[in-house]
């Protein structure tokens, strides 16, 4: 079967002259929406938007801690201290810090002057930890930056109706093993929104979601992680208006086995610029990610009703978009490793697929030309799942229905366009508490 010659392949110029942050009128438009929402905002609105977060608490207060010496404790304390309705705010400057912070009171905001004016500074840290961990409700993390912690940058588990905004959270090294794994990472948890942050660094996902439900990405910028944005094991979520690039994996949507929550489900990427895709994996061997092949755009693995549609991609090796099933052992009775229900249209692509990475991609490319093409499916389900794909550019499935079949064993064939597409997912709706805070 071949893609109907009447549906020529649609290519973004401008792409490959330059670099994507600095080329394609969208991904400028992203950088500058970050850069102006975390200059712009005022004193007033601040307030206001820590007050609709907080509710209606009579005696809240503002705790400032500013940089200088015995800054751990300083802040740490004021962590401790806060109670429900505060605003502990940080100044400008470097906190040096040693080891890493914790959060557990509820409806408590946590800002500082700017992600290039607050940096929560983590060379020094003693153990492996993360740099922030919380663990209560309704709490808002805004407007600082944190680098070079030893784990995870900001962690929330269990925090329900969590908002991250205006943060930095990078490894100034550049990609390396040793790396934290995780920049932002919420997991197990209920209404979550991510808005105009960026990663860099991180061994495993720079923007990472687990476990959780009705989830909003969006604004953000993951740049030279292994994993960019990471949707996995998660239920409702709106991945749009990012910019992907320089990852080895750009947006992943993955479900993994022996979790407490599996079977992730109507996840809706739109509206992103994913491309350059390009650097090596640098994951710690033995992490899921190790397997994401360089040169990936988006890859949906073992998740189901996952709509990807209105994005920019290109310049990445190994595919713009690789649909695929979980390949590695597992004895899960109630893990589903199929892909299902994926649904492709609208999207522009550039050049993909002439250096794959995955093992037998060589043997499949030279069998196709020299290249793959810009989205592949690798065949897991067979017809019942196969995906739906509308958008006008060749698009390969490697025939492997059977999980177990590697993929030297691919036996190619061109998947067939489909105008044929399901029922649009519905908008993700936070709380109006939580976007409050980022008007």
């Amino acid at each position: 079967m071949t893609v109907p010659k009447s549906m020529p392949m649609r290519v973004l110029t401008g792409f490959s002259a330059t670099p994507p942050e600095e080329a394609l009128g969208k991904s400028a438009r992203i950088l500058q929406t970050c850069e102006m929402r975390m200059r712009v905002i005022g004193i007033n609105a601040i307030a206001a938007a820590s007050l609709a977060i907080a509710g209606s608490t009579a005696f809240a207060k503002t705790i400032s801690v500013a940089a200088g010496d015995d800054a751990q404790a300083r802040l740490q304390e004021a962590l401790i201290g806060a109670a429900p309705g505060d605003v502990v705010e940080l100044g400008s400057g470097r906190f040096k810090l040693t080891d890493g912070l914790s959060l557990d009171v509820p409806k408590v905001t946590v800002k500082g002057q700017g992600s290039g004016q607050t940096i929560l500074d983590f060379t020094g840290q003693l153990g492996a930890g993360e740099g922030l961990l919380v663990t209560s409700d309704d709490v808002v993390l805004r407007d600082f930056a944190v680098e070079n912690t030893k784990g995870d940058g900001i962690k929330s588990k269990g925090a329900d109706r969590i908002v991250y905004y205006q943060l930095r959270v990078e490894w100034t090294g550049g990609p390396k093993e040793t790396n934290g794994a995780y920049g932002i990472y919420p997991v197990e948890s209920q209404d979550v929104l991510v808005d105009s942050v960026l990663v860099r660094g991180a061994s495993d996902a720079g923007i990472y979601v687990g476990q959780s439900r009705n989830i909003v990405v969006r604004n953000s910028v993951a740049l030279e992680n292994v994993a960019g944005i990471e949707i996995e094991n998660s239920y409702d979520a709106d991945v749009h208006d990012n910019l992907a690039t320089r990852n080895t994996g750009g947006i992943l949507v993955f479900d993994l086995p022996n979790l407490l929550q599996m079977g992730g489900k109507n996840v809706r990427i739109f509206e992103n610029v994913v491309v350059d895709n390009s650097t090596p994996n640098f994951a710690p061997k033995g992490n899921i990610v190790a397997n994401v092949p360089t040169g990936t755009g988006v890859m949906v693995m073992a998740n189901r009703n996952v709509h990807v549609f209105d994005n920019m991609l290109g310049q990445n090796g190994t595919t713009n978009i690789m649909v695929v099933g979980y390949r590695y052992p597992q004895q899960d009775p109630k893990y589903d490793p199929i892909a299902r229900g994926v649904a492709i249209w609208g999207n522009q692509h550039d050049k993909a697929g002439w250096d794959p990475k995955f093992p037998g991609s060589q043997q499949i490319a030279q069998a196709l030309g020299g290249s793959l093409p810009p989205i592949f499916w690798d065949g897991a389900g067979g017809a019942e799942a196969q995906p739906i794909v509308a958008d006008p550019v060749p698009a390969l499935s490697l025939g492997l229905a059977d999980l177990k079949a590697s993929p030297e064993s691919a036996q190619p064939v061109m998947l067939q366009y489909s105008a044929n597409l399901p029922q649009e997912l519905p908008r993700i709706r936070l709380p109006e508490s939580m976007e409050a805070v980022v008007r």
